[in-house]
């Protein structure tokens, strides 16, 4: 049954899908200027275009997940959203905030932009990711609380079920631990201490319970399999994650100044932490394997899938490559660094908001699937995106092997810019990859404009 509120979701997808478009191009700009210091320079320097890239992720990615629980709670809760005219309310302010935010970053010198903000008030700005100036981070919270609000109102009056549960649990604690990007204090190891509360508690925590309920709200959906069997594997995911997640926070702290027990505290927990995406893994292909009808949107099946494969590979088997304080004192910011980042972020957020658009937006333009060519494009996008991040993923990680050995290890150890050189070949790479994914977006996009016959009925109950 589809829920009429339900319709509000689609500018948030749309946002997002063209933010996501926008933040790629900010990044092949990026990998461009790594190898031609001077691409763009001085009318989008490094620092500028570095800032535009990963705040177009993070607020491409709430855009997502706020669509999302636009589109699933109504379905979850059986009843009609609490507020549709708040929830289009919130999104054009999150829309207009935002992109005055990134104008302001290309068009505004930064210290500029800082003083007409009211940073000499209140000081949250400079900080890696948090680089949001105080007008923004503080219509990011109005807007946070108006969402939770309208969701946790339409669950409370509605049906309660395992998977709205934990979407609002994941909601609830994105916006309580944004609240530390305002807490900047003046000391350099507190401040990194209580940053990371925001930075890993968001992507390495919360975030990862919203992807859970994505995920099984999708295989719900798409398998047909009892709501109960998919219940009780994303009980097993989340206290996984949560008791992985929190308390490998401190692979973070081995290197700014904290008390040496994070070190065994940190390798320990982040050793698991693989072990919740895993737990995915095997969950969405049981799901899929136990269907009990054959849904005609395939490509959401595909994407769920690959959600569920590259997430472990990204967050679980790149993320322990260097995870343990011994080897993280070598690798510790290195493009080593930079391959588990970019891998970890497709597989686990990235493709579960491309996999809730995939099976929803055609939902909502009023058909249970996208026709058989439409489903055909949007299959090639898949690939494009994945291998093409595959290979990004394994020249970063190239790059970072041979950066570990003649910047770190060497007997005669060469200076930053002197290694940047010798691995500029790897870089090369990285960016041609990079036009590869940036083709896989354009095909996505171009998923949904291609007409033809509809896509088979299910054919197994």
């Amino acid at each position: 049954m589809q829920y009429q509120s339900q319709r509000v979701a689609k500018p948030y997808f749309i946002a997002a899908i063209a933010l996501f478009a926008a933040q790629i191009v900010f990044g092949l700009v990026m990998g461009l200027q790594y190898v031609i210091g001077d691409f763009l320079f001085p009318a989008v320097p490094f620092n500028v275009a570095r800032m535009v890239h990963t705040n177009l992720l993070i607020v491409w990615l709430l855009f997502g997940f706020m669509g999302a629980a636009y589109y699933m709670i109504p379905e979850e809760s059986e009843t009609e959203l609490f507020s549709p005219k708040l929830a289009l309310a919130m999104f054009w302010i999150f829309l207009v905030a935002g992109a005055l935010t990134i104008v302001g970053y290309l068009f505004v010198p930064y210290a500029t932009l800082a003083k007409a903000t009211g940073n000499d008030v209140l000081a949250t700005m400079g900080r890696e990711f948090l680089e949001q100036p105080l007008l923004t981070k503080l219509g990011i919270v109005v807007v946070a609380l108006a969402f939770i609000f309208n969701i946790g109102a339409t669950v409370l009056r509605g049906r309660k079920t395992a998977i709205s549960t934990v979407l609002l649990l994941g909601l609830l604690g994105l916006a309580v631990f944004f609240l530390f990007s305002f807490y900047n204090p003046h000391n350099l190891v507190r401040d990194k201490y209580y940053w990371w509360w925001v930075v890993h508690l968001w992507v390495e925590g919360v975030w990862e319970l919203i992807l859970g309920a994505l995920l099984a709200f999708v295989l719900v959906k798409v398998t047909g399999v009892d709501r109960e069997v998919i219940e009780k594997w994303l009980y097993v995911i989340i206290t996984l994650t949560l008791v992985t997640g929190i308390i490998g926070t401190g692979h973070h702290y081995f290197w700014i100044g904290t008390p040496e027990y994070w070190q065994w505290l940190g390798s320990f927990f982040s050793a698991l932490e693989p072990l919740p995406f895993l737990a995915m893994t095997i969950f969405a292909f049981t799901m899929v394997k136990r269907r009990r009808r054959d849904h005609p949107n395939r490509a959401a099946t595909l994407w769920a899938l690959g959600t569920s494969v590259m997430a472990f590979l990204g967050a679980g088997v790149w993320g322990f490559l260097h995870t343990l304080s011994p080897v993280n004192y070598y690798t510790h910011g290195t493009q080593i660094t930079a391959s588990h980042g970019h891998l970890a972020f497709y597989g686990a957020y990235v493709m579960v908001v491309l996999t809730i658009i995939s099976y929803a937006m055609p939902v909502l333009r009023g058909r249970e699937a996208n026709p058989e060519k439409s489903q055909h494009v949007e299959a090639w996008s898949f690939w494009l995106m994945t291998i093409s991040m595959m290979l990004i993923t394994l020249f970063l990680t190239a790059a970072g092997i041979l950066q570990v050995w003649l910047q770190r290890v060497s007997p005669s150890p060469l200076g930053f810019m002197e290694t940047q050189e010798q691995i500029a070949f790897f870089y090369w790479l990285r960016e041609a990859a990079g036009v590869g994914f940036l083709v896989g977006v354009v095909a996505y996009v171009a998923s949904f404009f291609v007409k033809g016959d509809a896509a088979p009925a299910s054919t197994r109950q």
